[in-house]
């Protein structure tokens, strides 16, 4: 029986709520580290006399360590182990975080700011592949769509923070941002136990170390471990990149470097602009706490209810459907008239969005076997941050042109282009194990 095939038979156990637990934690500090800058920036503005363009670069910095943390998570991860790049990554954002705490000029934490982004846009990029390679078919989209609901706590989390501490402390900022940091550590301690991916190990020919594994898992279940024959598949040397590129890979590659720019691009460009558009139409609700933590909330229910539909509805159906709903929300604000008309479609919004997210993260593991598995979704990921980029830079030029529906007219263009791109080239996934051969669309 080999690796593949026993880790399929497994049942969810404790084992597997663990690693949500561990996994979602992490996500949960990535989204706080996103999230708050949004809060800092405004304060650092103020203390350190910036301009517009000052401001714009310091909040570009994050996004760009980022997708240099994908690029690289996706390289090493499949080079030198899963588990080794998330520690790794881990720390690196942790370090980060506590030393833009700490500085005291524009320079040095715009530095640190790109090193916590790298260490964060690592860490959210190697995690889905890792812990998905535990997991039954059966179970799998679920469960991933489940660990990336955590982001939610740290959007709530940096609401929180971002109302109640920032502003009324003195050096609240830096405060604010240690607390990204510090718990990180206790997280880096919690996850030294965790073991390397049986499937990885597997495919670099060490099958043994991949059965110590898997065998400890089965245990846990109450079954009888079963015997594992060393990998005839396995390989000495990577499967270069461009792989990625050739079939019967290519299709599904490049469907998820749409699938990932155009949610990106659309998400950023919402809720980068949402509050900015509203006040010129004279809401003020956007820049409330209540308006804040609303959005934030419907976050959670937004990826549990993706995580539901991912095994009901298939992941195609899943993700390409919240893409659509998100853009009808978008459309349905756009020609809103009253502050409550406005937090309604913005929760809305918020859940459809997100909800996406849940999906995509659930599906994109699936489209690439174990030796790409980790530079397909890096690539992916690090694709998806040039949308985060560009986006609020677009809808800035765009919007003096054509004004407040021109700029949701095109977004939801641009998620609708996505959802059609998932639903025609995009391979069924759903209960098949993810080294078997992808299904047709």
């Amino acid at each position: 029986m080999s690796i593949n095939a026993r880790i399929e038979r497994l049942p969810f156990t404790h084992f597997h709520r663990k690693l949500l637990l561990l996994g979602g934690l992490g996500y949960t500090f990535d989204g706080l580290d996103s999230a708050i800058v949004a809060f800092v920036l405004p304060v650092l503005k103020a203390d350190w006399h910036l301009s517009g363009p000052g401001v714009g670069f310091l909040g570009s910095a994050t996004y760009l360590g980022y997708g240099l943390g994908a690029l690289l998570s996706g390289s090493i991860g499949d080079r030198f182990g899963r588990r080794r790049v998330m520690m790794s990554a881990l720390l690196l954002y942790a370090i980060g975080s506590l030393l833009s705490a700490i500085t005291a000029s524009y320079t040095a934490f715009f530095i640190c700011r790109v090193i916590a982004g790298t260490g964060a846009g690592a860490e959210a990029t190697i995690i889905a592949p890792y812990l998905s390679e535990f997991v039954a078919a059966q179970y799998r989209g679920a469960f991933t769509a489940a660990l990336t609901g955590f982001y939610s706590f740290g959007y709530v989390i940096a609401a929180i923070l971002g109302y109640e501490l920032i502003p009324t402390q003195t050096d609240g900022w830096r405060w604010a941002l240690a607390l990204t940091g510090l718990p990180i550590l206790m997280l880096l301690w919690w996850r030294h136990a965790l073991p390397e991916s049986p499937r990885w190990l597997d495919r670099r020919g060490r099958t043994r170390e991949a059965c110590a594994i898997v065998g400890g898992i089965e245990r846990m279940a109450g079954l009888e471990p079963g015997l594992s024959l060393p990998s005839t598949q396995h390989l000495q040397t990577l499967h270069p990149a461009s792989d990625l590129l050739r079939k019967p890979l290519r299709r599904s590659t490049l469907m998820s470097w749409v699938m990932w720019l155009t949610i990106t691009f659309s998400f950023y460009a919402f809720f980068t602009w949402i509050p900015t558009l509203m006040i010129e139409r004279g809401m003020t609700i956007t820049r409330s706490f209540g308006y804040s933590i609303s959005i934030a909330a419907a976050q959670l229910p937004g990826y549990l209810c993706a995580a539901l539909c991912t095994e009901r509805l298939g992941r195609r159906g899943t993700v390409a459907g919240f893409m659509l709903l998100g853009g009808l929300s978008a459309i349905v604000m756009a020609a809103s008239r009253t502050s409550g008309e406005v937090l309604l479609c913005g929760i809305a919004l918020s859940f459809f969005m997100n909800g996406t997210f849940g999906g995509i993260y659930a599906y994109t593991p699936e489209l690439f076997p174990t030796d790409l598995r980790a530079r397909g979704m890096g690539i992916a990921s690090a694709i998806a941050r040039l949308g985060a980029i560009a986006s609020p830079v677009m809808i800035g030029w765009i919007y003096p042109h054509a004004g407040f529906p021109g700029v949701f007219g095109l977004t939801t263009v641009i998620l609708l282009t996505g959802a059609l791109t998932v639903l025609l080239f995009g391979p069924r996934t759903e209960n098949r194990p993810l080294d078997a051969e992808v299904a047709s669309p």
